[in-house]
C-alpha cells in the first residue's frame, strides 16, 4: 500500500482512540502535534496511550508508551510493561520522553501485521546488503 493509504489507516486509529475517550484529550492532541508519533498507529490499553509502528493487531511493542497518573503526572513506560522511562509533569515532558526512545530508523507505520512488518525490514536490509556488497566488490 502506499504512504498515503497508511496516513488514512493511522487517522482512522486516531480517531477511533478519540471516540473511546479512555486517553486524555490533551495527551492525545499533544501525541498528533508532534510529527515523529502522529505517523505512527495509535492505540490504547487501560489508558494508556500505546504507538505501533504497524496498522494492524499484534500491534509492535517497540515504542514506550504513556501513562496518566493523577491530574498533574504523566508516566512514561516501556516499551515491555516491566520498563520504567520517567515521571513528568507535563504532556509536552512526556511526549518528548517517548520520541527520544522511537526506534532507529522509526518512520511512517507499515500497513499491515507486525510479522509483515520484520519481513518488510528484513527485505530491506538484504538488499542494503546486496547494494553494498556491489559496490565494494
Amino acid at each position: 500500500m502506499t504512504l498515503g493509504s497508511s496516513n488514512s489507516i493511522v487517522e482512522a486509529g486516531r480517531q477511533a482512540v478519540r471516540a473511546e475517550g479512555r486517553v486524555r484529550t490533551e495527551l492525545l492532541e499533544a501525541a498528533y502535534a508532534e510529527p515523529r508519533l502522529r505517523q505512527l498507529f495509535p492505540w490504547t490499553g487501560m489508558g494508556e496511550l500505546h504507538f505501533s509502528r504497524c496498522t494492524e493487531q499484534r500491534w509492535t511493542w517497540d515504542i514506550p508508551y504513556i501513562a496518566p497518573g493523577t491530574e498533574d503526572i504523566y508516566w512514561a513506560l516501556g516499551p515491555l510493561r516491566s520498563e520504567w522511562v520517567g515521571q513528568v509533569a507535563t504532556v509536552q515532558e512526556v511526549i518528548a520522553l517517548v520520541v527520544d526512545r522511537l526506534p532507529p530508523n522509526c518512520g511512517a507505520a507499515f500497513v499491515g501485521t507486525p510479522e509483515e512488518l520484520a519481513t518488510h525490514e528484513a527485505t530491506k536490509l538484504d538488499q542494503q546488503k546486496d547494494k553494498d556488497q556491489a559496490q565494494s566488490g
